[in-house]
């Protein structure tokens, strides 16, 4: 796959992002992955079901519209179920006790745009990375401030709790203030003395920005994450089916369909040579 990252001058298409929902046919009559016995060889929540778990406040990665559950993580999930042979069940819960949830049993995965770290494995397993994502520095439009990381030391920073931004934050502050959803943080950063900054993905901040938010981004992205699905420990065979089937939806356009219906390109065209990669 050839990649690159055009991490200057991205912008995003708000009738892109805003495009309609449709679901795709991308299993194009082919067997899928999992068909035979539509899961019963998985620990499933539900007999023949794939039930996903995501914030539902990450937009445009998976929010709620109109009493239902859309975005990128959302059709993904969605398309991954169906290469399985499952009926996709996307539900939402708290970002800050995903990972007890599905160690509790409460849903079979997590697509919600988790990155995979160390500290993460050491609870979970994780797919191939869905996607690529940098985490970057946005700031009030016009602040002159803050123009590197380095001028974040003792600001007030907004951040998801237990989220990789919450980590960078403390790096440089003390200051730190919590939020359930990213875009509520960079609703805050645009009211003059709530916020210095906030952390969170480049393509998040960009769609702010789309929507009309008067922020922008300091310098180029921090680091690179990896956001993968994430299973118990012993689903073994749910991981190598979810994996295959992630393979699969590359492979026959898919997965770049849905990625450009949301962000006018492709997530996973990233040169990620001579970036940190966070682990």
């Amino acid at each position: 796959m050839k990649k690159k990252y055009p991490f200057l001058g991205i912008v995003l298409s708000a009738g892109m992002i805003m495009a309609a929902c449709g679901e795709d046919d991308s299993s194009s009559g082919s067997e899928s992955a999992g068909s035979e016995g539509s899961g019963s060889d998985f620990d499933l929540l539900e007999e023949g079901q794939f039930t996903t778990a995501s914030s539902g406040l990450y937009k445009p990665f998976s929010f709620e519209e109109g009493g239902d559950l859309k975005g990128f993580d959302i059709d993904i999930g969605n398309a991954i179920a169906e290469e399985m042979g499952l009926e996709p069940n996307p539900v939402t819960t708290p970002f800050e006790t995903i990972i007890q949830g599905l160690n509790s049993n409460r849903y079979d995965a997590i697509i919600g745009s988790m990155s995979n770290t160390k500290e993460r494995s050491e609870q979970v397993s994780f797919s191939d990375p869905y996607y690529y994502s940098g985490g970057a520095i946005f700031v009030r439009e016009g602040n002159t401030e803050i123009q590197s990381a380095e001028d974040l030391e003792g600001k007030k920073i907004g951040v998801v709790g237990q989220s990789t931004y919450e980590t960078a934050a403390a790096e440089y502050t003390e200051d730190i203030q919590y939020y359930t959803s990213d875009v509520v943080a960079l609703q805050d950063l645009t009211i003059e003395g709530r916020l210095d900054a906030v952390i969170t993905a480049d393509v998040v901040g960009f769609e702010a920005q789309n929507a009309g938010l008067e922020v922008e981004m300091v310098g180029e992205p921090l680091w690179i994450e990896q956001p993968s699905i994430a299973v118990r420990k012993d689903d073994e065979e749910l991981l190598a089916a979810i994996d295959e089937a992630l393979d699969t939806i590359i492979e026959n356009g898919t997965y770049e369909e849905i990625s450009e219906k949301w962000f006018g390109r492709n997530l996973l065209d990233v040169d990620l040579e001579g970036v940190e990669v966070l682990e």
